[in-house]
């Protein structure tokens, strides 16, 4: 049974951006074929507190679907990797957000905003 997850990582800044997709591809691939892999490479930043001796990270967003029995081996290797200052593992359920509003859900929102209006005049 194939899960969605959601995997932030932080890597050292100090990194080119062609070892940093090659440490990516080699991660992804212990995974067997994840399903719809989708990276959001945010790049470099500041970190919010010194890790040790670094203050800014390369940081990169990956959803992506697989097996649970594939997670083992995919985070033994995350964590062995030296260019990686931190990293996040989670099942990734749902986008952040309030759910998007129907047709009919919207009108009544307008209806309730255009009758606020008319109440303060």
């Amino acid at each position: 049974m194939t899960r969605q997850y959601e995997a932030v990582y932080v890597f050292d800044s100090a990194l080119e951006d062609a070892a940093i997709t090659d440490k990516l591809g080699k991660f992804h691939g212990l995974l067997g074929n994840p399903g719809d892999l989708t990276l959001n490479h945010w790049g470099r930043r500041q970190l919010a507190y010194p890790i040790g001796r670094r203050e800014s990270g390369y940081y990169v967003i990956a959803r992506f679907g697989a097996e649970p029995t594939a997670l083992p081996e995919y985070e033994r290797a995350i964590k062995l990797e030296d260019g990686i200052i931190r990293h996040l593992i989670t099942l990734f359920e749902h986008e952040v957000g309030a759910p998007p509003m129907s047709e009919e859900e919207l009108a009544l929102a307008r209806a309730r905003r255009d009758d606020d209006d008319e109440d303060e005049e």
